[in-house]
């Protein structure tokens, strides 16, 4: 009776510890990991676990813990990074390769937050000129109420700040997958269109679509940033 127990205790242990057939998820994980390494594939596990963790959290809460995750890249020239004049990267490109320029920390900040059910409608990709650096910068502006002034999550100032306190921002125009709105004042704006204005918009929606399925099998919470493209 005893070795009958001793058999069947191993049996047991050896189904507890039979090898599992990889899900989509550990899949693309671990492509990434054989094409990028192990720090990349750690980012993107970061990132899922972020948008999972902060599901139930104040939104206030989600725009800081996603501002900080993203601000935590390395800023990089689109000519250096990408060997293009300008390229605008989706998420999961930005991650992977640890760094952008400001079109890619925005758009990365952009939907995740709409991955945290944050609605588009109060976040807009925003152009403004930097008096700092003296050239176009972009930044993400949330607007807790459609007249409410916007706050503004940035790259080369951490904090999250009113659009009053950012006196070294002029906008220029912000969109979102929603429209088009062209700056009239610094707190105001008009709205003046389709967001398929935007060249590189449409160039960047089309590799997103592509890389949706990937999204999804990382968790559903991303997947559902891809609706009402």
């Amino acid at each position: 009776m005893r070795m009958g127990l001793a058999v069947g205790m191993l049996m047991l242990a050896g189904c507890g510890t039979a090898p599992k057939a990889p899900g989509p998820g550990e899949a693309l994980l671990g492509r990434i990991e054989s094409s990028h390494g192990p720090e990349a594939r750690q980012r993107v596990e970061a990132w899922r676990d972020l948008v999972e963790r902060e599901q139930s959290v104040a939104e206030g809460e989600k725009l800081r813990s996603v501002n900080a995750f993203i601000n935590r890249l390395v800023f990089v020239d689109d000519a250096v990074h990408w060997g293009r004049e300008d390229y605008w990267a989706t998420p999961l490109e930005t991650l992977v390769s640890n760094g952008g320029d400001c079109e890619d920390f925005t758009i990365a900040k952009y939907y995740t937050l709409r991955s945290l059910r944050v609605p588009e409608s109060r976040m807009r990709l925003t152009y403004v000129k930097s008096l700092t650096l003296q050239q176009p910068h972009m930044v993400l502006a949330y607007y807790r109420e459609p007249e409410a002034e916007p706050l503004i999550l940035d790259n080369l100032v951490k904090e999250i700040l009113p659009a009053s306190s950012r006196l070294d921002l002029v906008p220029v125009y912000s969109f979102n997958t929603e429209g088009l709105w062209l700056a009239r004042q610094r707190a105001r704006s008009e709205y003046v269109g389709d967001r398929d204005q935007v060249g590189l918009w449409r160039e960047f929606l089309a590799r997103l679509q592509r890389e949706e399925r990937d999204w999804a099998t990382l968790s559903p919470f991303l997947g559902s940033a891809h609706a009402a493209q």
